[in-house]
């Protein structure tokens, strides 16, 4: 059961899990705040624990909303568009076919109907991003499914507003965040391996890390360069 603090204008998602510790997050790209804590603890003591760590909280927030943002794309030509965390400029290409998007190591192609406009532009981009990705990702999770001794038993890709991955551990699915298509491949390699790591524990508990810094020894060093990133300005509906 998940209760809430407020303090002012931060607000605290509160969970009390089988925990020996109290965990206190804030999570990109927009400063939700979380705290999980023991379960026998009284919601008062972690309002208590809360308020020593506000100014903390407020730090970390600051320094998500003064995080460089990407500048909204217009898919016109000689933009600037990042593919696995290199800069490439659009070329636009107008004619009477089949859209299509190819690129090389310094050009992303993107061929268009006449009078295509932005949001059609925006939609060719992002089902070639989701080729990318589909390509990416099933090696990942077929060579991290022994390490880990897990299973996942689907993935979809899709807009995600506050997060890079979500894992449902009961059925087995995880979801990832087709922006991660922009961010260097090791990044990505990090967000399958956290997300499938919850398979095997789902709380992001002492346990969890464990796990993380069994397999994955470097995931502090990804995590911290993936929220240093660019965050995405497109404001996703829904």
């Amino acid at each position: 059961m998940t209760e809430s603090i407020q303090l002012g204008d931060v607000h605290i998602a509160v969970t009390r899990k089988d925990v020996k510790h109290v965990h206190l997050s804030v999570h990109p790209p927009e400063g939700r705040v979380t705290l999980v804590a023991p379960s026998e603890t009284r919601l008062e003591v972690a309002r208590a624990y809360a308020i020593t760590k506000l100014g903390w909280i407020r730090e970390q927030q600051t320094q998500l909303r003064d995080q460089a943002r990407e500048t909204p794309r217009e898919f016109v030509e000689r933009e600037s568009h990042h593919l696995w965390g290199r800069r490439h400029l659009l070329t636009v290409i107008e004619r009477d076919a089949k859209p299509s998007v190819s690129v090389d190591h310094k050009r992303i192609t993107l061929s268009v109907r006449p009078g295509s406009n932005q949001t059609r532009r925006a939609e060719i981009i992002h089902e070639w991003h989701k080729s990318l990705l589909h390509a990416a990702v099933p090696p990942l999770i077929r060579s991290w499914e022994p390490r880990l001794g897990v299973r996942v038993t689907r993935y979809f890709l899709q807009r995600m507003k506050t997060k890079w991955g979500s894992c449902n551990h009961q059925s087995g699915h995880i979801r990832l965040n087709t922006d991660l298509v922009k961010k260097p491949k090791h990044l990505l390699e990090y967000v399958v391996v956290h997300e499938m790591a919850h398979l095997l524990e789902p709380t992001h508990s002492e346990r969890f890390v464990a796990i993380l810094d069994a397999h994955c020894p470097n995931w502090r060093e990804a995590r911290a360069e993936l929220n240093e990133l660019p965050l995405s300005a497109e404001r996703w509906r829904g």
